[in-house]
């Protein structure tokens, strides 16, 4: 049984914890101004609401990287400390977009938050176009790199995208689209397929991930494949006809999304994602600064599937009980 603060952390958006070898959570995200990675670190995952920030890159005045830092995600591979994050040349839209893609840093000191991180440059992918929110997952010995990418080809504001990596700021296959908003609730407000993140259980792999606009509609998807399966196939991937995690009314709880994975001190499954706990949003949403990071237990049903519940109300302490 697990007690969580809810929400963990305030005015947090697209949060992504990692547990590290060294014992410690490492906790990155969106901040509302847009303009900085920052890290913190505990040795516990509700310590981590507590934890001081340390920022270890601003964003330049000019140049590709000088606006609208967004999504950042920390990860340790091949013994170097990776971040992930997408940054546009201005705030301004162009083509009803904004002119995101992706870049990464590098550290290869073992302490993070005091090493030297070194700019990698761009993610290049094949498609000079709208990119965003990477994730990496190593799976049966081989790196892959996972994101959100916009193409001019098809309807919408991004799709869902794997490739195999050479190295962690490199692709080594091209790029194959397992998913593209298509189902009803995917495409309200926005056509969306964004945010993935990866979780294995059994003999499953899972991909969630974000659909919609990031108000009340936002919620999130869920895609299934074998672990013996062809990852770069986009045939071995299930989609879900229904979100698996969606607003809560009662609960005040909307739009939560955005999320990755975790396990808390006991080795449970753990949810981070972010959601807001009102409506009445003024101007655009993504200016809006609070969306909260947010924790709860996962569950796994008889079938090995994921089961996410509900988002609870806010300053109840989330309490689980595993099941039998």
């Amino acid at each position: 049984m697990s007690n969580y603060p809810n929400p963990l952390i305030e005015q947090r958006a697209d949060p992504h914890i990692w547990l590290h070898s060294d014992g410690h959570y490492y906790f990155i995200a969106s901040v509302p101004e847009y303009d900085r990675l920052e890290i913190r670190r505990s040795k516990t995952l509700t310590g981590l609401a507590d934890a001081p920030a340390k920022i270890v890159w601003r964003k330049p005045d000019s140049g590709p990287m000088s606006a609208l830092i967004w999504a950042p995600e920390l990860h340790f591979i091949d013994g170097k400390w990776v971040i992930y994050y997408a940054a546009a040349p201005s705030q301004e839209i162009k083509d009803g977009l904004f002119q995101h893609r992706m870049y990464a840093l590098v550290c290869e000191d073992a302490d993070p938050l005091k090493g030297k991180w070194i700019e990698k440059g761009r993610i290049q992918t094949p498609i000079d176009s709208f990119s965003l929110d990477a994730t990496h997952f190593g799976h049966q010995g081989k790196s892959y790199y996972l994101w959100a990418q916009k193409d001019p080809a098809i309807r919408g504001n991004s799709n869902l995208y794997i490739a195999e990596m050479e190295n962690p700021w490199t692709l080594k296959s091209p790029p194959v689209m397992l998913s593209k908003p298509e189902l009803d609730w995917e495409i309200i407000g926005f056509w969306v397929n964004e945010g993935p993140a990866v979780i294995t259980h059994g003999d499953k792999i899972f991909i969630t991930y974000s659909a919609s606009a990031t108000d009340e509609n936002y919620c999130i998807g869920l895609l299934t494949a074998d672990v013996h399966s062809n990852l770069l196939d986009a045939s071995s991937w299930h989609k879900s006809p229904h979100p698996v995690f969606t607003t809560h009314a009662t609960n005040k709880q909307f739009g939560p999304g955005h999320n990755s994975f975790t396990r808390n001190e006991q080795g449970d499954d753990v949810l981070v994602y972010h959601a807001r706990n009102y409506t009445e949003i003024e101007g655009d949403p993504l200016y809006d600064p609070n969306r909260h990071t947010r924790i709860k237990n996962i569950r796994w049903d008889d079938n090995g599937l994921p089961d996410f519940g509900e988002p609870a109300a806010d300053n109840r302490p989330l309490t689980l009980q595993k099941l039998p």
